[in-house]
């Protein structure tokens, strides 16, 4: 193991052994094993001596048995993407991928990630903050914005437990089953428009991409199963103006939370051209139907020279 602080350059991580970290206990598991499959297919093609590591209770000893020079970090949700993987491998002085420990922290936490937007002045939806389903309950009838509403479990991704509630008859079951998930609970003001997202690379606004779900809700199985009718377009057919109001909004973001190498933004952007940022994803998907990857793409940057370009900003961040 390598105790190295700083990036590599491709001929040193040529020579050195990459651990792809994937699966995880999180309710993303599925999802954080494809982006670690398509993640690893993609180093080894181009000649990375990579292996693939399942990440449970004895990664420090996997890690440790399989020789891991750097980390790819591909696993989503708690434990992956929340900074407790980051703070391991700071410990292990195993370089990795993506943000550090606090940004993940912050960006996986819903609430903490909305205190630092509005103390940057970003502009999101206004939001309260429960600390179990019987205090998000007990409000219905006294939030501070009316019906529509969204509920959000806060450290959840991949839409997982999230809810749109149109009238308080379905406020409910959206806060109870919210609540089965670890964390407080949001409650958002809900924002009508268009849903796109913004990808940010090395502290670079990649661009952006429209979202078009056969759904009304772009949720878990329209994001990540086929057949669904989602339709991508990118650049997404914005104003001139408006687009770049995104660009900054999700650079805006990266750069307030504290990430490291690639993000990827949600953005409403509404009828009169207001633009909301819903959440950051410090560590964003590297699937087939992922958005970032769908963004580089059309850039000009195709998966492997993605996989890649993330790879070589690899080091301890603190």
């Amino acid at each position: 193991m390598t105790a190295n602080r700083g990036a590599f350059t491709k001929d040193e991580l040529k020579r050195k052994r990459v651990g792809v970290l994937l699966g995880g206990m999180s309710a993303e598991r599925e999802v954080s094993l494809r982006t670690g499959e398509a993640v690893s297919g993609a180093l080894r093609s181009l000649g990375y001596d990579v292996v693939d590591i399942d990440v449970g209770r004895d990664l420090p000893a996997r890690l440790a048995a399989e020789k891991v020079d750097v980390a790819w970090l591909a696993v989503h949700g708690r434990y992956g993407e929340d900074g407790c993987l980051q703070g391991l491998l700071e410990s292990l002085f195993i370089p990795y991928t993506g943000s550090g420990v606090l940004a993940s922290a912050l960006g996986m936490d819903k609430v903490y990630a909305k205190q630092v937007f509005v103390a940057h002045g970003i502009p999101t939806p206004a939001y309260r903050a429960f600390r179990d389903a019987a205090s998000a309950l007990a409000a219905a009838d006294s939030l501070p914005f009316p019906f529509p509403v969204v509920v959000k479990p806060s450290r959840e991704g991949s839409s997982v437990g999230v809810h749109i509630c149109k009238t308080r008859d379905t406020y409910e079951a959206a806060v109870t089953d919210a609540a089965k998930y670890a964390g407080t609970l949001l409650v958002e003001q809900f924002v009508k428009g268009r849903e796109v997202q913004g990808g940010v690379l090395d502290d670079e606004a990649l661009g952006v991409i429209e979202v078009r779900a056969a759904r009304e809700f772009y949720d878990y199985d329209a994001k990540y199963k086929a057949g669904t009718g989602t339709q991508y377009l990118f650049p997404a057919p914005l104003p001139p103006d408006q687009y770049a109001r995104v660009n900054d909004v999700c650079l805006a973001a990266h750069q307030a939370l504290g990430c490291s190498g690639g993000s990827r933004s949600d953005v409403i952007v509404t009828d009169g051209g207001d633009v909301f940022l819903l959440e950051t994803n410090t560590l964003p998907g590297m699937t087939a139907s992922s958005l970032l990857p769908k963004i580089a793409a059309g850039r000009g940057i195709d998966f492997p020279a993605l996989c890649e370009r993330l790879l070589l900003g690899a080091c301890l961040k603190t």
